[in-house]
């Protein structure tokens, strides 16, 4: 069964290993298997699920509230997310404005089927909203009981100290960061992870396979294996790219003998290093299939040795992306419609 985590400096606690259905549902997997997927996840001990009203234009909410309908809402933990534009994608349905938040909470309720959140996130930064009205939205809605934990994604170490004092100062909990983090992209380590140790606020990590490429399955001079992400538009092809490179493909490789070594498969090593990071408390996985899961759910409570962790270290020297500067990309400048 998975582990569980404390989220932040609270006393929620998630799965370690939490469902995420960005890419999947209502998009790249017909509902009956996504639906089939959820089931197989709550089968593996994962009670947490992560999606955003952004997924597939509010599809990936609706077919995730259809697969959790029956469970028992308070052994389950559901976040989800605002920000990204929704609906006619009109100039009040995008960014961090209180008519937006209150809009949105409201339909991402609707399709899926609850009446609270455990964890909304700020989906990225709104340079075009007044932080101190995004944050009063969010205290609001949390009194009202929709919401019961604010999360962000994506924030630089500046954004979350900003957010967390005006989360303090209005009375309520920002527990959690939702960034991009695996073995070859760990630009949080240098400024966001030591303020977030300092302000109480957890990891939640998207990504720990690095789209995939950390699995081994793309091979150095070799043509795209068919059918797989780097090949489907609607799979993300776009976030794959920037690991299909030779150097950082050839590194891969170098990984598969310390994956053994330590009883591991690629995937299960990938996700394993990124909880090895006490300031991580759940790595976001997803899943066109039931079985895909089995396999990524073997890396809840495995503690690499420091070996290990060295071997991954060397294998991946000169090609892993560590620079803190690269969190200041996130979020644009102005509202995306």
């Amino acid at each position: 069964m998975v582990n569980y985590r404390f989220l932040g400096n609270s006393g929620f606690k998630v799965s370690e290993i939490t469902y995420g259905n960005w890419i999947t549902h209502a998009s790249q997997v017909e509902n009956d298997a996504a639906i089939k997927t959820v089931h197989k996840a709550l089968d593996l001990g994962i009670t947490t699920f992560d999606t955003a009203d952004a997924y597939a234009n509010t599809g990936a909410e609706s077919v995730l509230g259809e697969a959790l309908k029956g469970q028992r809402r308070e052994s389950l933990e559901i976040f989800t997310k605002v920000y990204w534009p929704t609906g006619p994608k009109g100039p009040n349905d995008t960014g961090l404005s209180r008519k937006h938040i209150l809009d949105s909470i409201n339909g991402s309720l609707k399709r899926l089927g609850t009446d609270y959140v455990d964890l909304y996130q700020a989906h990225r930064f709104d340079y075009e909203t007044p932080l101190e009205e995004t944050f009063q939205a969010f205290a609001d809605i949390v009194r009202q009981g929709k919401v019961l934990y604010i999360g962000v994604s994506e924030w630089t170490a500046e954004q979350l100290r900003e957010g967390h004092a005006l989360a303090t100062k209005l009375g309520i909990q920002l527990i959690s960061n939702q960034p991009q983090y695996s073995a070859l992209w760990r630009v949080i380590e240098g400024k966001v992870v030591p303020a977030s140790e300092e302000l109480g606020i957890s990891q939640v990590v998207w990504s720990p396979m690095a789209q995939g490429v950390l699995s081994g399955k793309y091979l150095p001079g070799q043509p795209l294996p068919e059918g797989s992400r780097a090949t489907d538009e609607k799979s993300g092809a776009d976030f794959i790219k920037r690991f299909l490179d030779d150097d950082v493909l050839t590194a891969v490789q170098k990984l598969k003998p310390i994956a053994q070594d330590a009883g591991l498969t690629m995937p299960q090593l990938a996700i394993a290093w990124v909880l090895q990071n006490p300031n991580v408390s759940a790595a976001l996985v997803g899943a066109s299939r039931p079985e895909q899961l089995e396999d990524s759910v073997k890396a809840s409570g495995v503690t690499l040795d420091a070996d290990t962790m060295t071997a991954i270290e060397t294998a991946l020297s000169g090609v892993a992306v560590t620079d803190a500067d690269a969190t200041y990309e996130t979020s644009p400048k102005k509202r995306v419609v």
